[in-house]
């Protein structure tokens, strides 16, 4: 049980959204999403295209109702990975990134990619999450052990060099102490 609050997950609603995902991603701390120098128009454009992509889905996380993660979820078959690995059935690509703060609390960004993978193994037809971290982000790597991911290989996407890892139900399940 955490004591950290309450997390919940709703559809990202790329308009009405825009101005806070804008101030998230052109934060420093959020060099890895690649939108350092974005506009808001820029990110209302990329968030209407995802709205409106049939593979690939973007939400907003929320700590005891206010904001405070991105959410992405993708089908690798279609989007981020295709040509670069094999997908299996069951595959789902993720995204997360956790809003910056001035107050941070111990143990919230393990808590929210927690909260991410519950979200996307509540759906019985998710196998396995599959990422594509930047290979030079050492934290979210330690994140995604944490909650039970695989790295298998460094792949190259055309704007980053990745580090490719799975993460399956079963794997989440033990590194949350879930027996299954």
């Amino acid at each position: 049980m955490s004591t950290i609050g309450t997390f919940t997950i709703r559809p990202l609603d790329p308009l009405r959204d825009a101005e806070l995902l804008h101030r998230w991603v052109t934060h420093p701390k959020a060099a890895f999403w690649m939108m350092q120098d974005a506009r808001l128009q820029d990110v209302e454009r990329e968030y209407m295209r995802i709205a409106a992509h049939e593979h690939h889905h973007a939400y907003l996380g929320l700590h005891d109702g206010e904001p405070a993660f991105l959410m992405e979820k993708y089908d690798p078959r279609h989007v981020e990975l295709v040509g670069l690995y094999e997908p299996e059935p069951g595959d789902v690509g993720m995204h997360f990134l956790v809003a910056p703060t001035d107050r941070p609390v111990h143990g919230f960004t393990r808590s929210v990619i927690t909260a991410v993978m519950t979200e996307l193994f509540a759906d019985p037809a998710t196998r396995r999450v599959v990422v594509e971290p930047d290979v030079g982000n050492k934290a979210v790597h330690a994140l995604n052990e944490a909650v039970g991911f695989v790295p298998e290989r460094e792949i190259d996407k055309p704007e980053k060099r990745a580090l490719l890892s799975f993460c399956t139900r079963e794997q989440f399940e033990a590194a949350r102490g879930v027996s299954a």
